[in-house]
């Protein structure tokens, strides 16, 4: 009767240890979805950003941009 108690006491925290093992996998799984998402984003910001570009350039026609630069002093 002891072996079996022992054995029962064993499984016991073998499964605790899968359980927690478990719980990690699900928090670094939803770390990675979550780069992922962010990844997608930069890319999606980064095409507007050109879109956005494309389009004052357009809107400017055949005139240069005017920029002012500020006087150092």
């Amino acid at each position: 009767m002891e072996r079996t108690d022992l054995s029962d006491r064993r499984f016991d925290i073998l499964l605790e240890r899968l359980d927690r093992l478990g719980d990690e996998l699900a928090k670094m799984n939803k770390r990675l979805d979550n780069e992922e998402n962010f990844l997608r984003l930069t890319r999606e910001l980064a095409t507007l950003n050109e879109s956005l570009q494309a389009l004052a350039y357009a809107a400017l026609g055949q005139q240069a941009p005017q920029v002012r630069r500020r006087r150092a002093g």
